[in-house]
């Protein structure tokens, strides 16, 4: 979801701890997924995140633990409905939307605030490619700065729509440019993307190892299945990347 102002509840989060797993097969997971904590940033209106005990082994026999958040809370995907009442709502997706071959693109080099145009964009895409726009961002999660991200420009999202790309993912609070609480709160990379059917990811975090496991030769495959919530403009996700070393077999689903 995009932000018109982020504020940092509760101490600094920093980026989450990436599960890695080999095995004797070359293949890696990678965990991209920011950890859902009490007290963790949300959007302004959105429901502020509280896990507790509903149930202890010591009174009741089991830990059950109590949670509450918002359908956009950290690392998530957009269904087109987040922007339009007349769009695809999240259990009306295909599940292949959220799994694919990922296509990275590397934009570091935008700094804060910058506008990633139509020239950092890939003129084709292979069918099924989720894109992976990997700028470092996570880096700053919790902090200020987090809202200074890169973004895409309205050329950029038309550029990946024309390129084929119904998944796009990023490391950052938003595909579009966090607005301050005294701007016009406008969206014209989640329009362009969400109105030609696409669902957007938010919200990873250290996506940078990707860009090494690619520079290394490694395939990657990236898997964002949301939580099965009826109706939803989106759900927070588990973000995965597997990745398989050139030579190996990547092990059946």
């Amino acid at each position: 979801m995009p932000a018109r102002r982020l504020p940092v509840a509760g101490a600094r989060l920093g980026a989450a701890k990436l599960s890695r797993v080999p095995d004797a097969t070359g293949v890696e997971l990678i965990d991209l997924t920011v950890p859902i904590t009490s007290g963790m940033p949300v959007y302004p209106g959105d429901p502020e995140v509280a896990v507790s005990a509903a149930l202890t082994v010591a009174d009741s026999g089991v830990n059950v633990r109590r949670v509450h958040l918002g359908s956009q809370t950290g690392t998530h995907v957009d269904a087109p409905y987040h922007v339009d009442d007349a769009l695809p709502r999240l259990d009306e997706i295909p599940l292949a939307r959220f799994a694919g071959p990922a296509v990275l693109l590397d934009a570091r080099r935008y700094g804060p605030g910058a506008e990633i145009g139509p020239e950092a964009m890939p003129a084709a895409l292979p069918d099924g490619a989720v894109v992976v726009i990997v700028t470092g961002w996570s880096a700053h999660w919790g902090t200020d700065q987090y809202l200074r991200h890169p973004y895409l420009g309205a050329d950029a999202a038309r550029a990946l729509v024309e390129a084929g790309a119904r998944t796009v993912a990023v490391d950052a609070a938003s595909v579009d440019r966090t607005t301050g609480p005294d701007e016009e709160f406008t969206l014209p990379a989640h329009q362009i993307l969400c109105r030609a059917g696409a669902v957007i990811a938010e919200n990873l975090t250290g996506a940078r190892r990707l860009l090494a496991a690619r520079d290394a030769g490694h395939a990657i495959e990236m898997f964002l299945f949301p939580l099965a919530l009826a109706g939803s403009d989106g759900a927070p996700i588990r973000a995965v990347a597997r990745t398989t070393r050139q030579g190996a077999r990547a092990p059946r689903p």
